[in-house]
């Protein structure tokens, strides 16, 4: 299903949830367990207030820079989390923005966030992006080293692990995909046992096969293109707006 410009982001996000609710039964799951995060770059304020008002309270956001631009100027209310990759020079703007970052890809990139937090006085949750691909244009941690790292967050004063993230590969049968999240659940499963915690996320599933994430135990789908559609005048406007500004980057 593409996203028809015509329909309102509120009937978008009401067959989406149907869609989940079915993936949910099959797999034996309630619905409840599962929220949509609304995959917002590119896109500017007024597409987030419709949002917003259909019902979704929690955003994506990959770069620092345009969300530094564009939230000051959205809604109040919204959970903003970064989904995309965090350079470690953007990490204290990042922690201004962000209640929970998804993106977490190495010990150095926790102890510098954990640093930071603690400094600002702020507190982050936090997952760690698994590359259980293996392919070499996807950032993420490798699945053995992944213990290390939840070694060295469970340390942190200032940072709560919630849990794990990945980006299956594309396929053009979503099926496909199912063993890359299902191996995701897996290792989230293992940790929990090794280290007697909980993490109670996995972040995974996007427009195009978000119903085989639910399906093997997401509880953050972040969806972008299928709910807010192609918009080329709005996301014309933000970067003039930002080049305006002298904020925009590729």
């Amino acid at each position: 299903m593409d996203r028809n410009t015509a329909d309102s982001v509120a009937t978008i996000l009401e067959q989406i949830r149907e869609r989940i609710a079915r993936a949910c039964e099959q797999s034996g799951r309630s619905p409840d367990e599962v929220e949509v995060i609304g995959v917002t770059k590119t896109f500017g304020p007024e597409v987030i207030a419709e949002a917003w008002e259909a019902g979704i309270r929690r955003f994506g956001e990959n770069r620092v820079q345009e969300a530094a631009f564009k939230i000051p100027q959205c809604v109040t209310g919204p959970d903003w989390h970064l989904i995309g990759h965090l350079q470690r020079n953007k990490i204290r703007p990042a922690l201004g923005f962000f209640s929970t970052i998804h993106s977490i890809d190495s010990t150095r990139l926790v102890e510098q966030l954990d640093e930071a937090a603690d400094e600002s006085g702020v507190r982050a949750d936090i997952l760690l992006e698994v590359n259980v691909s293996g392919e070499a244009s996807k950032f993420g941690i490798k699945p053995e080293d992944v213990p290390q790292v939840v070694e060295r967050a469970l340390a942190c004063r200032a940072l709560t692990l919630v849990g794990l993230m990945t980006l299956a590969p594309f396929c053009p049968d979503p099926e496909q995909t199912r063993p890359f999240f299902s191996r995701l659940r897996e290792l989230r499963d293992r940790l929990t046992r090794d280290f007697g915690i909980g993490l109670p996320h996995l972040s995974m599933g996007m427009s195009n096969d978000f119903e085989a994430a639910v399906r093997e135990g997401a509880t953050w789908i972040r969806i972008g293109s299928l709910l807010f559609g192609h918009r080329p005048t709005m996301k014309q406007n933000l970067r003039q707006q930002m080049e305006a500004d002298g904020v925009w980057e590729e």
